[in-house]
């Protein structure tokens, strides 16, 4: 009696210390500053573009953050620009048409990045001159001098189709290339636009003219690009004081649970299901594979796991296909030539293509798998 008494009164004393505690951590927490990355949308730090976002929701009917892929933008003429500021993440090949269908449908895509290399086809040439955080004059199609930072020492290379709309002594700054009834800007200083240059020199009348010359109807910023996460809004909406009151309730409750449950001992395995099932359910699977000379099904699986286990360690889809994946994968990969993995992929791609093959081409591809997968596994 006298212990159940003392056990209870030990539960309420803790019970109160960690109220105590709850109490404790709301009174005096103090959160820290938020760090945000360049040039997001939401960013209010100097290399943010939260300031030409807040502007451009008060000069337009709609301004909104796009948070989807490319695929999920309309396909039809909607007299729409998105800008795109300095994407974190590179878009495979069927974004990159989702992209271009939405131009041909009659809209726009305003992309400012200092290395635009790899995006639309579009291409950069370094310049003899090093101007980095240099003030200097831009002449626009008009032959009008503008004053504006020049901080990137690489200049865009016009095509046949394009029209220089900025430039310097060095090369095009602004470039317009038509996309079917749309059209895509590209502007190779996003700091024009950042939170620390915005009202400096002539960066506001510049902008200003692009966007007066687009006369869109409604704005959309890409935040896909930077990598933005849907999932973030959801705990952003309850209060810090209550997301660390249910984590004590949680802690509380396991405690209690674990004080008035039943305890059982250890849960042993027979030993006729680990034997059964180890070595001898692989070697019959195997054994299977070759009397039936399956080879293409077990190729198919051999690879099938390669994927997932890159997914798995490096962080690469499984689901995109191997030419959108294959830089990352050559980069991973240092002890194969890229030139003999691209080969490797490729005739791998082609004999996968296949119904059948005979027992030398699986032996030889097997290898080949296994040699990748050691190099994932070790890298």
């Amino acid at each position: 009696m006298q212990s159940q008494t003392a056990n209870r009164r030990i539960w309420i004393w803790m019970t109160v210390l960690i109220l105590i505690f709850i109490l404790l951590s709301y009174l005096f927490y103090a959160p820290n500053q938020k760090e945000y990355p360049d040039f997001v949308s939401e960013s209010p730090s100097p290399t943010g573009v939260k300031a030409f976002y807040t502007y451009l929701n008060q000069e337009f009917d709609s301004v909104q953050r796009f948070h989807y892929s490319s695929e999920q933008l309309p396909t039809t003429d909607q007299h729409q620009l998105l800008i795109m500021v300095e994407p974190f993440i590179m878009p495979d090949s069927n974004e990159m048409k989702a992209y271009q269908a939405y131009m041909e449908a009659g809209n726009t895509v305003l992309l400012l990045s200092r290395t635009p290399d790899g995006l639309f086809d579009l291409e950069t040439e370094p310049t003899e001159v090093d101007k980095m955080g240099e003030e200097d004059s831009v002449i626009d199609q008009s032959g009008m001098e503008q004053k504006a930072l020049i901080s990137n020492p690489l200049r865009l290379v016009a095509k046949e189709e394009d029209e220089i709309i900025l430039h310097d002594k060095e090369g095009p700054i602004a470039l317009r290339r038509p996309y079917g009834h749309g059209q895509l800007y590209v502007i190779n200083s996003p700091e024009w636009i950042s939170n620390k240059e915005i009202a400096n020199n002539d960066h506001i009348p510049l902008i200003l003219s692009f966007l007066n010359e687009m006369a869109p109807k409604e704005i959309l910023f890409d935040e896909y690009l930077h990598g933005s996460q849907s999932t973030m809004a959801t705990v952003n909406a309850y209060p810090k004081w209550f997301i660390l009151f249910m984590i004590q309730a949680a802690l509380l409750t396991i405690l209690w649970l674990w004080n008035t449950g039943k305890r059982f001992g250890p849960i042993f395995i027979p030993r006729e299901d680990s034997v059964r099932f180890s070595d001898e359910r692989l070697k019959a699977l195997s054994s299977w594979y070759l009397k039936g000379k399956l080879y293409h099904h077990s190729l198919v699986t051999q690879v099938e796991y390669l994927r997932k286990l890159m997914q798995d360690r490096w962080g690469i889809s499984s689901t995109k296909e191997w030419v959108d994946i294959f830089e990352e994968v050559s980069r991973k990969i240092p002890h194969i030539p890229n030139e003999e993995l691209k080969k490797m992929i490729t005739n791998m791609t082609n004999i996968l293509s296949k119904k059948e093959m005979s027992k030398q081409e699986y032996l030889y591809w097997s290898k080949n798998i296994d040699r990748i997968r050691k190099e994932v596994e070790e890298g």
